[in-house]
């Protein structure tokens, strides 16, 4: 019998994917700027440029890889070969990308380049069909909510394991040296994360087979113009994702250098982070049970913006109890939205699908990977720019207006992103009552194969 009731290993194997794929997009958000800084020793002026060039091309890795998870299929499925595929690649890049070789600074900075793409792609190329999954595991909104519970609670133990384990190993195995000390420690990440690919490609199945028409990529693009609620998806995308990598790249600077914190401080301070968002899953779901989840999306997000000011006028350098509080309520609320976020991509591409007439999968939701790598590369960007702006100094205690720069990238800046996220999201109607009309729609036209 087909049915489209998942089973908790299946929610499980389901989520582990997004812990394998979360060893390199916590790494990404949360160590990869202060290791880039303050371990690989690259100049803070360089960072932009480099992060704006690697989000493009992953951007164009997105595409290449929605276009295929759309044009090939086998009896395993459309999306999971590729996660079978590419999981031990993927391993290797993590792997490289945290190497530190003792060259000149030109040869470092081609070099971080060329692991910093390789990466990317790799990314890309688990990363599209591991989001694309979720639309061919269950038509159930239900489901495809309580999966993406699951999913990003295993993508936060994945971010927590960065945030912990990672200091810890380096600190441990690098016998003084640091750099040393992250290649390691990033090696067991990149073990870890190919395991867990591997045991989601063996524990889900894919029971739902939309019917994909062959179309040019130009012809999918004007269907997707047309798509008005995945084009205000893009946009909270892009909005989202800028406030969250800044506050994310900035918070190890911040527990450092503003609240003068040891290594045991700075830990702690991420893990707080992590914890609050894990705690947010399972929030999340529960909540949206009998609370509107468009509602819970939008209105999360602005407070989440009123925290920040509330953060950045209260908190003073070295004040770390009060910062430790602010900041878990802020980690918690931001992420109430992101189980919500994940099932409403599926949701828009069959609402696209009964609007229009055609479907228009891989690249709706490679094209949403576009927007996250776009939003990251504003991120990136403003990172570099503002600590150089802010005149930051690695391994030194920072001036004033440094120490204010950090302060304003934690808190503000990030939490006016949030506030246009959140404003956004008062153009998207796909409510659950209104998915079930899609989803009739669908039946009725023989949009979904039996």
């Amino acid at each position: 019998m087909n049915t489209q009731k998942l089973s908790t290993l299946e929610k499980v194997g389901f989520g582990a994917g997004d812990m394998a794929l979360n060893v390199v997009i916590s790494s990404m958000m949360l160590i990869i700027t202060f290791f880039y800084t303050d371990i690989y020793g690259l100049r803070t002026q360089d960072l932009a440029l480099l992060f704006v060039i690697v989000k493009i091309v992953g951007a164009l890795a997105d595409l290449v890889m929605g276009q295929l998870t759309d044009r090939y299929t086998s009896r395993m499925g459309r999306y999971r070969p590729w996660l079978l595929a590419l999981a031990i690649p993927y391993g290797i890049s993590v792997f490289f990308t945290f190497t530190t070789p003792d060259w000149a600074y030109s040869a470092k900075l081609v070099w971080a380049y060329s692991t910093y793409i390789m990466v990317t792609i790799m990314t890309a190329g688990v990363g599209i069909p591991y989001i694309s999954l979720i639309s061919g595991l269950t038509s159930d909104p239900k489901e495809r909510l309580s999966a993406n519970g699951y999913r990003l609670f295993f993508a936060k133990i994945g971010a927590f394991m960065v945030t912990i384990i990672v200091p810890m190993l380096a600190q441990q195995w690098g016998g003084g040296n640091a750099a040393t000390g992250y290649q390691a420690a990033m090696a067991v990440m990149a073990v870890i994360g190919v395991a867990m690919f591997l045991f989601c490609v063996f524990t889900t199945t894919e029971r739902v087979v939309h019917v994909v028409e062959k179309q040019s990529l130009l012809a999918q693009v004007k269907v997707l113009l047309r798509n008005d609620q995945w084009l205000i998806l893009c946009g909270v995308c892009v909005t989202g994702t800028v406030g969250y990598v800044v506050r994310g790249s900035v918070a190890i600077y911040y527990a450092k250098y503003y609240l003068g914190g040891d290594t045991a401080t700075v830990s702690a301070f991420l893990s707080a982070g992590v914890a609050a968002a894990i705690l947010s899953m399972v929030a999340s779901t529960w909540i949206t049970k009998f609370y509107c989840k468009v509602k819970l999306f939008r209105n999360s997000q602005i407070v989440v913006a009123v925290i920040s000011v509330l953060m950045y006028y209260t908190v003073q350098p070295g004040d770390v109890a009060l910062a430790f509080v602010l900041y878990f309520a802020l980690s918690f609320i931001v992420d109430l939205h992101a189980p919500v976020f994940w099932s409403a991509i599926a949701e828009t591409i069959d609402y696209g699908q009964v609007k229009t007439g055609k479907r228009v999968s891989g690249f709706a939701f490679g094209g949403i990977s576009v927007c996250q790598k776009a939003g990251m590369a504003v991120a990136g960007a403003l990172v570099g720019i503002l600590l150089t702006y802010f005149n930051y100094q690695p391994n030194q205690a920072q001036t004033p207006l440094a120490l204010t720069g950090i302060a304003l990238m934690l808190t503000i800046i990030p939490g006016f992103f949030h506030f246009v996220m959140g404003m956004l999201m008062f153009k998207y109607r796909i409510s659950d009552d209104y998915y079930t009309e899609v989803k009739e729609e669908m039946r009725n036209h023989d949009y979904v194969a039996p």
